[in-house]
């Protein structure tokens, strides 16, 4: 399986309480513009509905044997141990990599299964493309297949990019990030600490 890890896991040293958890970007990324369409078929505006709030923005597709599932488990476990107030103030941003399979209902059902208050988006390859190029995330690559194979796989980055309050983010959350990592860093985020 072709797999595009554009940032390095979050292993090494222990951390502790005061620093978040996540891999600090070099560059801040600031908020991006696109436009896709949510699970409900209506325009999603990506930084116009999340403008000032805590946003985690991922690049998968639910057909992933292993990479996507894992990242929106782990995310939603940590969410869980939030306070239901703490939980509204955080989006969950999923952008499908893989339109041709992932239908609106498809994803919804699929995000469901993690939280239903998952955002879940899609569109055209070429609004896809326009967004993942708008993060700054390498372009997601389906595996070769012969004409009517439905069982290919798509190589994505695999990280979590995290916008605070501020409209940019300062950290993301590399494949690997563990519950705790997020459990942690969740609160710190809605903080205003990046």
């Amino acid at each position: 399986m072709l797999l595009l890890v554009v940032v390095a896991s979050c292993g090494g040293p222990a951390r502790d309480s005061q620093t978040l958890h996540g891999t600090a970007l070099p560059t801040p990324v600031a908020r991006p513009a696109f436009v896709l369409t949510d699970t409900h078929g209506e325009p999603y505006d990506f930084a116009t509905q999340t403008k000032g709030t805590v946003t985690l923005l991922y690049f998968g597709y639910t057909h992933c044997p292993d990479v996507c599932p894992v990242q929106m488990a782990n995310i939603a476990a940590a969410m869980r141990r939030l306070s239901r107030a703490d939980r509204q103030r955080i989006k969950v941003v999923f952008v499908t990599t893989d339109p041709a399979r992932d239908s609106l209902p498809q994803m919804r059902s699929w995000l469901n299964n993690f939280d239903p208050a998952f955002i879940g988006l899609s569109g055209t390859e070429a609004q896809i493309e326009a967004a993942e190029r708008a993060v700054g995330v390498a372009i997601a690559q389906r595996e070769p297949s012969r004409p009517g194979d439905t069982t290919y796989v798509v190589g994505h980055a695999a990280q979590v990019y995290a916008f605070t309050a501020d409209d940019t983010a300062h950290v993301v959350y590399p494949f690997g990030t563990l519950q705790q990592d997020w459990a942690h860093d969740l609160p710190e985020l809605l903080r205003g600490r990046h």
